[in-house]
């Protein structure tokens, strides 16, 4: 009996004091989310520059573009510079069918082989002959044209410290609003980050033409867009 009223001597002074602190009114807090945006000047193209050929046997298909497609990367490379490459991003060889209006079996009329390659290079003011030496060498899809940062990471770092700062900056203005002061900070939260790259799409008159000039192409500017939400503890000053 002496051991179980000595336990709640115990048990009955940690109860109480649990229940103050729950009683206890919780510091202010404020809880603010900051937007950092950084622009900057790409310093990289991607073009996917494709052949693609049809013909009635499987074989023949894939010879052909093969051979087409050599010629269009050798014409590539010689404006390529230093650090500059291009790799193969797809390919493939599909079946051609004719399908009848009333039902039927479908008839195999031939095979179409496509051979997609990434370039990219560090030329920008080249991007325009580039595309016109790819289409007036035999390339005759050009899918994608990107332009980028060779360093993505260090803009998005930059676009997160002027976020962290923005919401430090608002947590602060709130404090000073109400006379009080940033006591610590409680948490940092990294939200959405978004890293927007220079997407271009290339008219099939300008691309295919064969002109003189090059096509003309603007790289623009790419944006990186970061956001931070802070949770402060406010005292009095």
């Amino acid at each position: 009996m002496r051991s179980i009223i000595a336990v709640a001597l115990l048990i009955l002074p940690a109860l109480a004091s649990a229940q103050e602190r729950e009683r206890r009114p919780l510091p202010p807090s404020v809880t603010v989310t900051g937007e950092g945006i950084v622009t900057a000047e790409p310093d990289v193209a991607e073009i996917e520059i494709g052949v693609v050929t049809e013909a009635k046997a499987a074989p023949q298909a894939s010879k052909e573009n093969a051979a087409k497609l050599a010629k269009v990367i050798a014409e590539v490379k010689k404006l390529l510079g230093p650090g500059d490459e291009i790799k193969t991003l797809g390919y493939s060889l599909n079946p051609n069918y004719r399908y009848p209006r009333e039902g039927g079996k479908p008839e195999l009329t031939g095979y179409t082989a496509t051979n997609v390659v990434r370039v990219r290079t560090g030329a920008l003011q080249g991007v325009g002959s580039l595309i016109d030496a790819a289409t007036q060498s035999g390339a005759n899809k050009i899918q994608r044209l990107v332009f980028t940062l060779k360093d993505e990471d260090a803009a998005k770092h930059e676009a997160l410290r002027n976020a962290t700062a923005k919401a430090k900056s608002k947590a602060e203005d709130v404090a000073r609003a109400l006379g009080l002061k940033i006591a610590r900070v409680l948490s940092v939260n990294e939200g959405e980050q978004a890293f927007r790259p220079v997407m271009r799409e290339l008219r099939a008159g300008a691309v295919m033409a064969q002109e003189a000039a090059p096509t003309p192409v603007e790289a623009g500017t790419v944006q990186i867009r970061s956001t931070v939400t802070l949770t402060a503890e406010l005292a009095e000053p």
